[in-house]
């Protein structure tokens, strides 16, 4: 059955004059760390426990309004996404008001105001903020949490669901956080179909009866507005808010690998793979190490002059970007050095992060370096200064994380102290280069195997969960075999040569926008047409025909390259698998995968110049029921229906970077054997 998804795809498809003479090969040497006077936030605290920080800034006519609370992280198990639904809900519609006139009346002031399960903000012009207040109060003290809104936000969390299975830095970033956490773990557990359709209208009521308590909240305002008239419209608004008893939460500290291991998700139509190499670290904001961690990650990952970046891409050119980070918190910190490389490149990419890991551990890092991420992060530091909001996050953390009053006052004295001695300390206290979790998500067929040299390689689904063990290949089993059963499985040989030709149209939609497709394959004479309208307008079109191809995006023409036409020709016939022996086609088996919960023999078709699609056939039916491109993503077939005597698969959904959302296509029209003329492929 002709792949619409290449088609398809294509369719959405100073100079500076110096008078003095300077020895420019040198870096300036650095001052002495400058003195930081920042505006110290005012405070106070209501009788419900409610703290508040004031940071007045009458520069512009506006105020903001941030409310922030501090519980413990939540392990929400078999009900998994929960919180992701409380700030939505809550927008939702109060006992006062319906989403609908929340959203108008915010709309009407040109303020903002949005919610989240630990947070309230809301921001307008100093003239509105009585109005926006009300509007943030009615909120937090009065929502409904409508069942209905409730089903809408489940069905948008489903398919952005959905997306995410096919987007590989979301796969690694499941996978590496299962991997580093565990499953048991609120940082490493995952949102599935089932815990997002586990959530209901009482498990948020719940929730935000437990943990929207005053007694637990931080309220940050910046801007035209004084403290003596904080105190004035804080009380006015927020001291009825009742405080309460909020339940606190421990959980085991991740246990960390006993040595290198790698973790692998195959998606063999990707190109590339994604990388990231991690453990877990003890690291909290305003631990001796923070600030010397700051320093450590700008030499290694932190920006385009960093190691990993000068030797992944600017000297090996595996990559465009390679990066780390140290992510303190309180509960758990986390190490991670990442990047998207060359599937041909995966082994020498992890080698080379291996490499430069051992090499900041080991021989630690020089002056010069130091000196250049001192006067980087310096600069940085400086700039964060003019938003009054930083101020106000200062403030906050001061409090939420008991440092010392002048901790960013002094910040940059702190860091300008480091010494080469502190960095390499650091480095050494906070990575182990023999207990690494390195995952890749990429085509397992071509990596496997190549980067068993760093680790035990246990293979993960796009969930981050143990791939399933499959029942190996019958030792009898090859490629051509499950090729027979296919054809067998749709109806017969002779019955599907007796398919010559069809014409037909399929029907999708993508974010409200009805997709039609217009397919032509003429079998008999090596001919293929397709059409994608939007709309009832013609944006795309494509022909092969007489062992060419052209394309034709809203007008505009150009003919295919031999390597495009060859792999156009994968998908000119209506059924591809007849001609695979007689276009000269390489099939190779490898293995059983499990696709979407049913084990199916997946099978690598290659072209006479190196293109390739893996297809992969039901173990139990026979039948194709996925094609994976490396051009334009994953389609699942189903639905199949005897046409002529032929099973044919009516549903295809395509999955796609391409693409914002799946697409699923239905079959609406199918002729077989039409009369077809040369006016079909002009």
């Amino acid at each position: 059955m002709k792949k619409i998804t290449i088609a398809f795809v294509l369719s959405l498809l100073v100079t500076v004059a110096s008078f003095a003479q300077v020895d420019r090969s040198q870096f300036p040497k650095a001052g002495p760390a400058p003195v930081i006077k920042i505006g110290e936030a005012e405070t106070f605290t209501l009788d419900n426990g409610l703290k508040v920080f004031v940071v007045e800034n009458d520069k512009l006519p506006r105020v903001s309004f941030t409310l922030v609370l501090e519980r413990d992280p939540l392990f929400e198990g078999d009900k998994a996404g929960l919180t992701g639904y409380v700030g939505q809900m809550m927008m939702a519609g109060t006992t006062s008001r319906t989403k609908d006139q929340i959203d108008e009346e915010v709309d009407f002031i040109g303020a903002n105001l949005g919610v989240s399960a630990t947070s309230v903000s809301a921001s307008s012009l100093k003239k509105h903020q009585g109005k926006i207040l009300d509007l943030m109060a009615d909120v937090l003290y009065n929502p409904v949490f409508p069942e209905e809104e409730l089903e809408k936000l489940k069905k948008q969390s489903l398919t952005a669901l959905a997306t995410s299975k096919d987007e590989p830095n979301a796969i690694s970033g499941r996978l590496s956080s299962a991997m580093v956490y565990g499953k048991d773990h609120p940082y490493g557990e995952v949102t599935t179909e089932a815990s997002l359709s586990n959530v209901s209208v009482e498990d948020l009521k719940t929730y935000y009866k437990t943990f929207f308590k005053p007694n637990i909240a931080y309220l940050a305002i910046v801007g035209d507005m004084s403290k003596a008239e904080a105190e004035k419209v804080v009380k006015e608004h927020f001291s009825k808010w009742k405080s309460g008893d909020v339940p606190k939460f421990t959980y085991d500290a991740p246990v960390p690998a006993t040595k290198n291991v790698v973790g692998l998700v195959d998606r063999s139509s990707s190109v590339q793979t994604v990388i990231d190499i991690a453990q877990p670290i003890d690291l909290t904001l305003g631990d001796e190490e923070y600030i010397s961690s700051r320093v450590l990650n700008q030499i290694f990952g932190g920006g385009s002059s960093s190691r990993l970046f000068m030797n992944l891409r600017e000297d090996k050119g595996y990559t465009y970007g390679a990066y780390s980070s140290f992510a303190a918190d309180k509960l758990i910190g986390q190490f991670s050095a990442s990047a998207s490389v060359r599937t041909e490149v995966t082994d020498s990419a992890v080698y080379e992060f291996i490499y430069e890991i051992n090499r900041l551990v080991e021989d630690g890092v020089t002056q010069e370096e130091l000196d250049k991420a001192k006067a980087n992060l310096a600069g940085s530091f400086g700039r964060s200064l003019e938003s009054p909001a930083a101020i106000a996050n200062f403030a906050l953390n001061i409090e939420r994380y008991d440092l010392p009053k002048d901790y960013y006052e002094t910040y940059l004295q702190k860091m300008n102290a480091l010494t080469v001695a502190d960095i390499n300390k650091t480095a050494g206290e906070l990575i182990d280069p023999s207990k690494l979790y390195i995952t890749a998500v990429g085509n397992g067929t071509e990596i496997k195997d190549k980067l068993a040299q760093f680790g035990e390689v246990t293979m993960y689904d796009n969930m981050g969960f143990l791939a399933k063990e499959m029942v190996a290949v019958d030792a009898d089993m090859t490629s051509e075999k499950v090729i027979e059963n296919y054809i067998a499985a749709i109806g017969g040989m002779d019955k599907a040569k007796a398919i010559k030709a069809a014409k037909l149209e399929m029907v999708a939609e993508v974010m409200g926008t009805q997709l039609t497709i217009e397919l032509i394959h003429d079998d008999a004479n090596m001919r293929f047409a397709q059409k994608t309208l939007v709309g009832g307008n013609v944006m795309q079109t494509s022909v092969v025909k007489d062992g060419k191809g052209t394309a034709s995006v809203q007008g505009q023409s150009m003919a295919m390259t031999d390597e495009q036409v060859d792999a156009a020709k994968l998908g000119t016939y209506f059924l591809p698998e007849l001609h695979f022996e007689t276009m000269g086609y390489t099939l190779k088996l490898d293995g059983i995968n499990d696709v979407e919960g049913t084990p199916a023999y997946k099978v690598i078709v290659t072209t006479p110049l190196g293109s390739t699609v893996t297809n992969y056939y039901s173990v139990e039916s026979g039948l194709k029921i996925k094609n994976e491109n490396p051009v334009s993503g994953d389609t699942f077939y189903s639905d199949y229906q005897e046409k002529n005597g032929v099973l044919i698969p009516m549903t295809q959904t395509i999955k796609s970077a391409m693409i914002p959302v799946p697409l699923e296509a239905k079959i609406t029209s199918l002729e077989i054997n039409p009369e077809l003329t040369e006016a079909d492929f002009n």
